[in-house]
């Protein structure tokens, strides 16, 4: 299993599977072939069919500058790899080809080619189960944050301190912004206005609207191309950010206890990556906002002082409660129902803490049987509900604008 440097990157939204990815991938490409007179890019599947809503285009081209960058949409052919696949050709000044690179944007903003499907690379996490990870932190007396030391070593809390800060900022940056969101859904942003609601106000439901609030600040920094953090992905961003920012205020946390939980969120995800996968064109929105509903859960069973126990079970209803939930961005932008769906999602994780801390731990399904079942799920799911935009919500909403 890959560090947690793999599955929380900083970079720019609005789609780890479809900005990030493409993004790396060109920056690669282009630095590879720095004598090339201009490039064609050709994108298939879900890569292709969403890629206009996602910036796709956009994000290769402005890597790629100042050299010209045909786009070539193939929405038809999906490679049998991955359904986000991309070739970047080279090209001389009489249109020969140079070069060529046949690349997956896989999820979270990881590339791989084919020459990666077979190779094996060493594992920072030797256990690939969490009931293995549980057993071994029993046996010697550790939680599940110091297995995360015990495996990346104490530089890991740099990284997750650049995390914690990111994330932060993205909060801070989207609460303060109003207007349109980018893109021809002209959708509102609303963040702002849920937090001034708040200001000053002290009750039972003021953490509720706090993570609400924080949730669609993050979401939408995300749409608009801001800087956050894939957590795992760009799509569910808001739901750790949202929630552990209320979280720090309400129970006022110190930083230490934040990068703890944040580091068992980040387990949880890198599990779920490593045993199934988090690309909702791959899966759905199960493999995001359920990935993030997950590790959500986790992080706040372990802030509220949960058990070993707990902390799975918050961790297996969070993706449970997911299983067939489907990914139809409408018109192929991050922002309806994913905006949302952050948002509610993140109450949602707290809520599933607090109900895994009601009971004693014990429960029947384990969060490693609940990640296998999400995994053939996503296997069993249409590929009109896997970023496509053309089942769902996205279908009929385009219907409508037509009518």
């Amino acid at each position: 299993m890959d560090s947690l440097k793999e599955l929380f990157k900083i970079g720019c939204g609005p789609s780890s599977s479809h900005t990030m990815g493409p993004e790396r991938a060109a920056k690669k490409f282009g630095k590879e072939n720095e004598n090339a007179h201009s490039f064609r890019v050709e994108l298939y599947g879900s890569l292709a069919a969403t890629g206009k809503g996602h910036l796709t285009d956009w994000i290769i081209e402005e890597t790629l500058k100042p050299r010209k960058t045909e786009i070539v949409w193939m929405p038809e052919y999906v490679h049998p790899y991955h359904t986000n696949g991309m070739k970047f050709i080279a090209l001389d000044e009489n249109g020969n080809i140079l070069n060529e690179w046949l690349v997956f944007s896989v999820g979270g903003g990881t590339i791989k080619d084919l020459s990666d499907a077979g190779s094996k690379t060493e594992e920072v996490y030797k256990l690939n189960k969490l009931d293995d990870i549980i057993k071994w932190c029993k046996e010697n007396n550790k939680e599940l944050w110091q297995y995360v030391e015990e495996c990346e070593g104490k530089e890991i809390w740099n990284h997750l301190k650049d995390i914690l800060d990111t994330m932060h900022n993205a909060v801070s940056e989207g609460i303060e912004k109003d207007g349109i969101l980018p893109g021809k859904l002209k959708l509102q942003r609303r963040a702002k206005g849920f937090y001034d609601k708040i200001k000053g106000q002290h009750n039972y439901h003021v953490i509720t609207k706090k993570i609400f609030a924080y949730a669609l600040a993050v979401a939408e920094q995300n749409s608009s191309a801001g800087t956050i953090v894939t957590a795992p992905t760009c799509g569910a961003a808001g739901v750790i950010p949202g929630l552990l920012r209320a979280m720090r205020e309400e129970h006022s946390l110190d930083e230490e206890t934040c990068l703890k939980a944040l580091a068992i969120g980040g387990l949880i995800g890198n599990l779920i990556k490593q045993n199934a996968t988090i690309s909702g064109a791959e899966a759905g929105c199960q493999a995001e906002i359920g990935a993030a509903c997950s590790m959500a859960s986790a992080m706040a069973a372990y802030i509220l002082g949960g058990t070993l126990e707990q902390i799975e079970y918050a961790a297996e209803m969070g993706m449970e409660h997911h299983l067939g939930m489907t990914c139809d961005p409408v018109g192929g932008y991050v922002q309806i129902p994913c905006i949302e769906r952050n948002a509610i999602v993140a109450v949602r994780s707290l809520n599933t803490a607090d109900y895994a801390l009601s009971t004693d731990g014990h429960h029947t399904i384990s969060f490693d049987q609940v990640v296998i079942t999400m995994k053939e799920t996503g296997k069993d799911m249409c590929p009109s509900y896997k970023e496509t935009s053309i089942g769902g919500l996205a279908k009929y909403y385009e219907q409508f604008l037509k009518d």
